[in-house]
């Protein structure tokens, strides 16, 4: 179990020690737009890669994963995927998201209430935010290992998980938030 380092009201991984990742967190700021998030996502992937790189880990058994930063308004996580490995179909319980693709490839299929269920191919390098009423499954593609780097805003919500997308209901409804400290 590892400790995280405590800047204010920002709690950074212990192993992540360039200053550029605690600038970037605006503590003071509560609610992130899909925008900042995916801003944020991408500048973490492209600025911090040999960082993010040290930290990786690929277990054949279970996707990894290791949250990089956490404050007031936004939590940042750092996730490894194998060709295959994926989550079950989820929401992010009424907070907006974003995710870049750190290394290789990852597939998504994705919905919003009431629209159909879409796939879509993230490669290395790319990045996108989206708004608290998606819910989609992702998983692991191509021939390689995957990486990537997500970020959530309010932190700390609970997800739902579904049988399958087209479970969905018509109106995500926001899940309450845990207490920052």
């Amino acid at each position: 179990m590892t400790q995280s380092i405590v800047h204010s009201d920002v709690e950074i991984h212990p192993q992540l020690t360039d200053p550029l990742l605690a600038d970037l967190l605006h503590p003071t700021r509560q609610l992130w737009t899909a925008r900042e998030l995916v801003d944020l996502t991408n500048t973490v992937a492209a600025e911090l890669t040999t960082s993010l790189r040290g930290l990786l880990r690929f277990d054949e058994d279970q996707r990894w994963w290791a949250r990089l930063a956490l404050t007031g308004g936004v939590e940042l996580w750092l996730l490894s995927w194998l060709p295959g490995q994926q989550t079950k179909p989820h929401d992010h319980g009424g907070a907006s998201g974003s995710f870049t693709v750190l290394q290789g490839e990852l597939a998504e299929e994705y919905r919003y209430p009431g629209g159909p269920v879409r796939r879509r191919a993230h490669f290395a390098g790319q990045g996108i935010g989206f708004g608290a009423g998606r819910a989609h499954q992702m998983s692991g593609a191509g021939t390689g290992s995957a990486a990537s780097v997500h970020a959530y805003s309010p932190p700390l919500v609970a997800t739902r998980e579904y049988t399958t997308l087209a479970d969905v209901p018509a109106e995500i409804a926001p899940l309450p938030a845990i207490l920052f400290r």
